[in-house]
């Protein structure tokens, strides 16, 4: 078994707030994690899509009587939307009797959803974390485990598709996998969308991979109107499968792109929606570049840890840009540009872009092995270090120091 990253961040947070929401999409590890706390906390875990489990929690006060200085974890909770408002007085009565921190984790699938439920009735009383995909950091560090970092890129970071036998097992799980949202999850979460047509959706958005987002030419090319274009978008934003990555504003005195840029968020289910079996496929398809970008940018903001504002793009009309900007205190700090190739070449609109908004810690990812000097206070470095930098809250000028 691949041990998660976040499970040390997880307990934590159960050490200091009465309840917790873990989001993440559907088979990504949830409840693996969540069983792993289970047996270190001794909790109490039920699963909501089992029928007799989530009779057992209907009438939540009842059933938390049972078990009064435990902590009790909730998988699927946003299938019982009305269980969470009973759950404030239950927190507040545990609260009076001692029992402060560490009362609930609640799973869910469906970020908004779950996150607007629990935000209305326990406000002051809730901490969020997301479970992303395996990252290149969590597979190296595995015992008794060989998957490389092209593994993890080809397959995705589910961790069915990643540990399977082969490729060909691997693409279709994750096939089942994209059939199972359309037919199953997607109408069950109350959207109603013919699933051939959010297919189709979700494959053009796989051919625009990295692309910033036109959704008159979407609409257009699909038949369909721009607000079902914004409808079909934000489920799967919603469902943690499509990341909206924003541009940063800044008065700067530019034209700045105002539009949002799309990645499928799992490199597995990008090339699974566009038939690409390996490796070797992937080197030849015109989506390789932006591919390694979406694989990129997922690992680095999955593996930070949350320590940093939400992550952006910048970009100029004349075409300045930044791929992924890393923000904290409101403020860019960290400009990273994302190269496929191994020499890595910094074009001039990186520089603009950085003078732009006052960065010294510039940094181009590209998939080497090691880290190095580049001119003009630039570091080329290989996807872990990068990572390695961004969770050690260092910025590297020309003495870096890893591992």
């Amino acid at each position: 078994m691949i041990k998660r990253n976040l499970q040390k961040k997880l307990l934590k947070l159960l050490q200091s707030n009465a309840a917790v929401v873990l989001i993440g999409p559907r088979q990504v590890g949830k409840t693996t994690l969540s069983l792993e706390v289970t047996a270190e906390l001794n909790a109490v875990y039920r699963d909501l899509e089992n029928p007799r489990e989530l009779e057992q929690v209907r009438d939540i006060e009842l059933f938390m009587k049972q078990y009064p200085d435990r902590l009790v974890i909730l998988d699927e909770v946003q299938r019982v939307p009305d269980i969470f408002a009973p759950l404030r007085g239950i927190i507040d009565q545990r609260r009076r009797a001692g029992f402060r921190f560490g009362q609930f984790l609640f799973l869910g699938s469906s970020s908004l959803e779950l996150l607007s439920q629990a935000s209305e009735s326990l406000a002051g009383r809730v901490a969020y974390c997301e479970l992303t995909g395996l990252n290149i950091l969590e597979i190296q560090a595995a015992k008794n485990v060989s998957i490389s970092s092209d593994d993890l890129w080809v397959k995705g970071g589910f961790p069915e598709s990643l540990t399977a036998k082969d490729n060909s097992i691997s693409q279709q799980w994750r096939r089942d996998l994209i059939r199972s949202y359309l037919e199953r999850d997607i109408p069950q979460f109350g959207f109603r969308v013919p699933s051939e047509t959010m297919r189709r959706f979700w494959t053009m958005l796989a051919h625009h991979q990295g692309g910033i987002l036109n959704a008159s030419s979407l609409a257009a090319s699909l038949g369909i109107s721009g607000q079902s274009v914004a409808r079909y978008l934000d489920i799967l934003v919603d469902l943690l499968l499509v990341r909206r990555l924003q541009p940063w504003f800044a008065n700067v005195g530019k034209r700045l792109v105002k539009s949002p840029k799309i990645y499928i968020r799992d490199s597995g289910l990008l090339h699974s929606l566009l038939d690409i079996p390996s490796m070797d496929a992937l080197l030849g398809h015109p989506v390789l570049g932006a591919s390694w970008e979406g694989f990129v940018i997922e690992n680095l903001i999955g593996a930070s840890g949350g320590e940093y504002g939400e992550p952006c793009f910048y970009r100029t009309q004349a075409g300045a840009e930044i791929d992924l900007l890393m923000t904290r205190g409101g403020q860019p700090e960290i400009a990273i540009e994302i190269k496929r190739a191994s020499n890595p070449k910094v074009g001039k609109g990186f520089h603009i872009a950085c003078d732009d908004l006052g960065i010294k810690h510039r940094y181009v990812v590209y998939p080497g092995d090691e880290a190095y000097a580049m001119p003009n206070d630039i570091w080329a470095m290989p996807l872990q270090e990068m990572i390695i930098t961004l969770q050690s809250r260092k910025n590297y000028s020309f003495s870096p120091k890893f591992g």
